[in-house]
């Protein structure tokens, strides 16, 4: 028979379940962070792609339609033409502006490769993968369990997973899967973070509450994501983006051919 005293030292803290609660809040938000990321990079690696492979053809395009109105313009003579050709031509001049100038072209470290090659007449580089790899994403996923910062109490270890937290989506952001195996060896042989010590309520509410701070900003985040033109691109072919780009491509190209005869056709009658 037990002791009133036994039973006391067995029975459950009062924070407990109060703690069960604040660690499913963290992992569920650490899972949708992941999943948000994850989002991101793929939009980010598309919306890239997109404009390495359609960009110049879009370009073209608004270039033939600026020549075909200055053509017809000439012919014509007509004030409606003339005007015409004048806003055809408007909207292939640059866009005043340096931050639109630069978009998909330059960030904090620089011109972009593609950017530089284009500039130096050489090759440009093949595209990036739309997508990490499989075993990228796994590499990822499991780092960002381990060593995210909402799992440190004490500051200094905190900084210390920001900073590499900072790096891993650094090298997913890219696809690099050999870095990534770099870093889970790194984050593996690294120092085993302290335990958590117990919460007063108190502050066990407030992380409760700056939890779900940070999921309504999530939510946010991802939405604007999803609401992007680029998202609604990757919804019609999750599963090949490539061949949707390629599509979007020939259709790009058929109309570049048309244009190009119908301008040499109202050359010719100039």
């Amino acid at each position: 028979m037990t002791t009133p005293e036994a039973d006391e030292s067995q029975a459950p803290r009062p924070e407990e379940r109060l703690e069960q609660a604040v660690r499913a809040a963290e992992q569920a938000l650490i899972e949708y962070e992941i999943a948000v990321e994850t989002f991101r990079v793929e939009v980010e690696n598309f919306s890239r792609l997109h404009e390495q492979r359609l960009g110049p053809l879009y370009a073209r395009i608004e270039e033939l339609d600026a020549e075909i109105a200055e053509a017809k313009a000439a012919r014509t003579g007509d004030p409606e033409d003339i005007r015409l050709a004048g806003e055809a031509r408007g909207r292939v001049l640059p866009i005043p502006g340096v931050e639109e100038l630069l978009h998909g072209w330059m960030d904090g470290d620089g011109l972009f490769p593609e950017a530089t090659a284009m500039l130096t007449d050489q090759a440009v580089r093949p595209p990036q993968r739309v997508r990490p790899s499989e075993e990228a994403r796994k590499l990822y996923r499991e780092l960002a369990r381990k060593a995210h910062p909402d799992l440190a109490q004490e500051e200094e270890e905190r900084q210390r997973r920001e900073d590499f937290i900072t790096r891993v989506n650094a090298a997913y952001a890219r696809g690099d899967e050999a870095l990534l195996k770099e870093l889970a060896e790194e984050w593996a042989a690294g120092p085993v973070p302290p335990e958590r010590r117990p919460s007063p309520a108190d502050e066990l509410y407030a992380r409760l509450e700056w939890l779900s701070q940070r999921k309504e900003l999530l939510t946010l985040i991802a939405r604007e994501l999803e609401d992007g033109a680029i998202a609604g691109m990757l919804r019609l072919a999750p599963d090949d983006p490539d061949g949707l780009l390629e599509e979007i491509a020939a259709r790009l190209r058929s109309d570049i051919a048309q244009r190009e005869a119908r301008l040499a056709d109202l050359l010719a009658q100039g």
